[in-house]
């Protein structure tokens, strides 16, 4: 009986891309190699339907591995597993066996074995190779015993290039390879809401650069801080990350001093977005990315991001605009920003809020107002500028 440890990836919805399944299956090998490089003596292959990670010894620190891996998209899952290359019906009972003792000891158990045999060269069928196995595993375990519909453990055995043996699948995030999907500039506030569409994002295969808006001496350097935690830990979703810091304070008094208080708050958000954008086009970016979600805040009627999203010709993805506040709560909290996201210090967006802000703007308007602002333009070009550029290297 010769086998080794491994570890077994699993990729879901790439596998529906017909003619282009290749192209995802390249970027996610690559996006792994470079997850795995700091590691000493781990090698990653394609292996018919899933990715393999080798190491150059028998075993390797599971441990230390799966965070590496668990937070990249297009992950569906990782099952730490024995592989073999040892093909007959014989070895694979043996590994099984070794495999479901070593995990439970001698304590009874119930279990059933599942087969899928991807390479239909292996001449015994799936079920057959399941009754084999578990009949082995019984007449070895007296004490354990077969339950095919509520067992404690359901031992999989997959033949492939090479036969895998596991038990135990890490769920992990789905969605696309980082990248796939073209560029977006997400919109970073300190606020709850743009981390998590910004996770969304980078979950679906877009490329995520970020663009967040300071201005001294009405937000504090702590505010910058923060985002620059959202960023680091979004980029352990993304591995690189690039986020623009832009100095906001002139645009935003310049409006302050000269539009209507219930418009303000709309003539910034277009402000915002027009830098966005120009931003956008030097990185070559395909959108825009905000955290809007319908009806949230004034800003966010359907009216109000109308009037909003006329400022820009590129186009807004708002990935959160059907969730209620809850349940970005609760994503937020999964993929660890709302810790950062609550910390008491105020970006642009909460200074110089109109106490009674409209809620159903009038595009046309919005518009006339903003051109009546003298100097905004220029403003906005001197913000463009000279960026502060936070980058965290892969």
């Amino acid at each position: 009986m010769q086998f080794k440890e491994a570890l077994l990836i699993k990729y879901g919805e790439i596998s529906l891309r017909g003619g282009n399944r290749r192209l995802y299956e390249k970027r996610l090998l690559q996006i792994i190699r470079r997850r795995l490089s700091p590691f000493e003596g781990l090698r990653a292959q394609h292996e018919n339907g899933r990715f393999i990670i080798e190491s150059d010894s028998d075993q390797f620190d599971y441990d230390s591995i799966l965070p590496a891996t668990t937070k990249i998209p297009g992950i569906v899952g990782i099952s730490p597993c024995i592989m073999t290359d040892e093909r007959d019906i014989a070895n694979i009972c043996e590994s099984a066996l070794f495999y479901i003792k070593r995990a439970r000891g001698d304590k009874p158990f119930t279990f059933k074995v599942k087969t899928r045999r991807a390479n239909k060269a292996f001449p015994i069928h799936s079920q057959d190779v399941s009754a084999d196995v578990g009949e082995y595993i019984l007449n070895e375990l007296k004490s354990s015993k077969v339950d095919v519909h509520n067992p404690e453990i359901t031992l999989h055995i997959e033949i492939r290039n090479h036969i895998y043996i596991y038990a135990e699948t890490v769920k992990s995030l789905g969605g696309l390879p980082y990248g796939s999907s073209g560029r977006g500039m997400l919109l970073l506030s300190g606020g709850i809401d743009s981390p998590v569409a910004g996770f969304l994002m980078a979950k679906r295969g877009v490329d995520v650069t970020a663009v967040y808006f300071h201005s001294p001496p009405y937000t504090s350097e702590r505010a910058k801080e923060k985002v620059c935690d959202l960023a680091r830990t979004l980029s352990e979703y993304t591995g690189y990350f690039k986020l623009y810091i832009v100095p906001f304070t002139d645009t935003q008094l310049c409006i302050y001093k000269q539009a209507q208080p219930a418009k303000l708050t709309l003539l910034l958000k277009r402000s915002m977005l027009k830098i966005a954008q120009a931003l956008a086009e030097k990185e070559s970016c395909h959108c825009l990315i905000t955290g809007d979600s319908v009806g949230q805040v004034a800003s966010q009627t359907m009216q109000s991001i109308m009037a909003v999203e006329s400022a820009v010709t590129m186009p807004v993805l708002r990935p959160l605009a059907g969730m209620d506040k809850q349940e970005i709560i609760d994503l937020a909290k999964k993929i660890e920003t709302f810790d950062i996201s609550i910390r008491p210090y105020e970006d642009c967006c909460t200074i110089f809020v109109a106490e009674h802000p409209e809620t159903k703007p009038k595009r046309f308007a919005i518009e006339a107002a903003e051109g009546h602002i003298q100097g905004l333009e220029e403003a906005i070009r001197e913000a463009i500028k000279n960026p502060e550029i936070f980058e965290i290297p892969e």
